[in-house]
């Protein structure tokens, strides 16, 4: 990330490799120049490199100096800054906060750490009473997303007594879907008790333009199938049915397609997935046996979106992995 940062064009990274030369040999006097005798008008050819840098430039911010120990993060950009942080836990935060005080009484940090990783808290729409801690918000939020991977019920009972969440399921929807903390199993185990935070789970997702086996895994990242056949991966494949259907009303008509018809294509996917990705199977399904096995539960469907469909799946690989 942080080489991400920094990237520039090779003549850049040349152009600003020889003005921190030039710099740090200004901040070291002249002593240097004078002992160099007739050299002094001659400057060091830079010593070329992939990228600049971090360390001269951060050494240049401090005038110079060398300082061991850690490297300050307000030396460091903003965003480079926020993007280390953010990888540590609450507990590892705090530690962090006693060693870089500023940043740890920093409430837009706090504010930025704690929107990154539950993108959405019923909180953050309400005014905010005097005195609120961001900081302390972002401890109470991990705390409950400890508890919600041991126990959902317990875990979102947490946040509304903390008051973060409300018990509505659009509200309920949303912190799962922009929140990247949560166990998945438990999180299967807590939608399956709760259909009506699944339907609107379901409406979030935009599945315009997009190809049916790309929405098929783009669905299965955010709400991840059951290991086994039975009732509950029905119901997903239902409800992606339908909502496919309702963010592409001019592919369905193209394609003849129908709610119907695109359960029965996931189904196929999914086994098509299973027959070439399992090493069990030996005899993998071929494009042709493919098109004719679903072609015969999918009549309105013409056999080159079928070969598209394997295509995809050969190529790709798995829609629920």
């Amino acid at each position: 990330m942080g080489q991400g940062l920094w990237r520039l064009p090779p003549r850049q990274q040349q152009q600003l490799q020889e003005e921190l030369a030039d710099r740090l040999t200004d901040q070291g006097g002249g002593g240097g120049r004078n002992e160099q005798g007739r050299d002094a008008g001659q400057r060091r050819p830079p010593q070329h490199c992939y990228g600049p840098d971090i360390y001269h430039l951060l050494r240049t911010r401090r005038g110079g100096k060398e300082q061991h120990g850690f490297i300050d993060l307000e030396m460091l950009p903003p965003e480079l800054g926020i993007t280390i942080l953010s990888y540590l836990n609450a507990t590892d935060l705090c530690l962090a906060g006693c060693v870089w005080q500023d940043l740890g009484n920093d409430e837009y940090l706090w504010q930025g750490l704690c929107k990154s990783t539950w993108g959405h808290c019923s909180i953050y729409n309400r005014r905010l009473p005097a005195g609120f801690s961001y900081r302390r918000l972002y401890l109470q939020l991990d705390e409950g997303s400890l508890t919600f991977n041991a126990n959902p019920q317990e875990g979102i009972s947490y946040f509304m007594s903390k008051g973060i969440l409300v018990d509505h399921p659009t509200e309920l929807a949303k912190f799962i879907f922009y929140t990247r903390r949560l166990n998945w199993k438990m999180l299967r185990i807590y939608l399956d008790e709760r259909r009506d935070v699944l339907d609107e789970l379901v409406t979030l997702h935009n599945f315009s333009n997009q190809f049916l086996p790309n929405a098929l895994r783009d669905f299965f990242r955010h709400i991840h199938a059951p290991e086994e056949r039975g009732e509950y991966l029905e119901t997903l494949i239902t409800k992606f049915s339908h909502r496919f259907c309702t963010c592409n009303p001019g592919l369905v008509r193209e394609l003849g397609l129908s709610p119907d018809a695109v359960y029965v294509l996931c189904y196929s996917l999914i086994l098509l997935s299973i027959d070439l990705t399992s090493p069990h199977v030996k005899n993998k399904m071929s494009k042709r046996e493919f098109i004719r096995n679903t072609r015969r539960a999918a009549h309105n469907v013409s056999d080159d979106f079928v070969g598209h469909l394997y295509d995809n799946i050969y190529l790709i690989g798995h829609v629920a992995a």
